[in-house]
């Protein structure tokens, strides 16, 4: 099993162009799981989950 690639929802929104909100509004609402947070207090969300929730919504 790989390791997730965990990242904060502004370098989501660099990886993927989701904007930050988005994210965590999906965090609140369950479609994403949440890793804990980061040094600074944001949430940490794995880049690999959220980019094949992108593509199941595009297809």
């Amino acid at each position: 099993m790989e390791q997730p690639i965990l990242v904060d929802p502004y370098a989501a929104q660099a990886a993927t162009g989701i904007k930050p909100g988005t994210i965590r509004q999906w965090l609140r609402r369950g479609r994403l799981a949440h890793h804990g947070y980061d040094r600074d207090g944001r949430a940490l969300v794995d880049l690999e989950e959220l980019q094949d929730r992108l593509t199941a919504n595009a297809a």
